[in-house]
């Protein structure tokens, strides 16, 4: 963890997403037994909206469900109302 921090804060790949975008500072750290998970994870948000990473990173979790209730007409919670 803490040599990929810095790399990317000392820029060490200059077409790296985060190269234009310093300084960094670490938000939000999950530990993970399986490097698996941990690629999974990491890709699930970073298709998320920032309300929900900003909810992520508060820890206010409730929030997050809401966020990420589907809201589609269609849904089961909706269908039939």
């Amino acid at each position: 963890m803490d040599r990929r921090l810095k790399e990317h804060i000392y820029g060490k790949y200059k077409d790296c997403y985060t190269y234009r975008r310093r300084p960094l500072e670490i938000q939000f750290q999950e530990t993970f037994i399986d490097v698996l998970q941990a690629i999974y994870f990491e890709k699930k948000i970073k298709k998320w909206t920032k309300a929900k990473k900003k909810a992520l990173i508060n820890g206010d979790f409730d929030m997050l469900q809401i966020l990420s209730e589907c809201r589609n007409a269609t849904h089961y919670k909706y269908y039939g109302e």
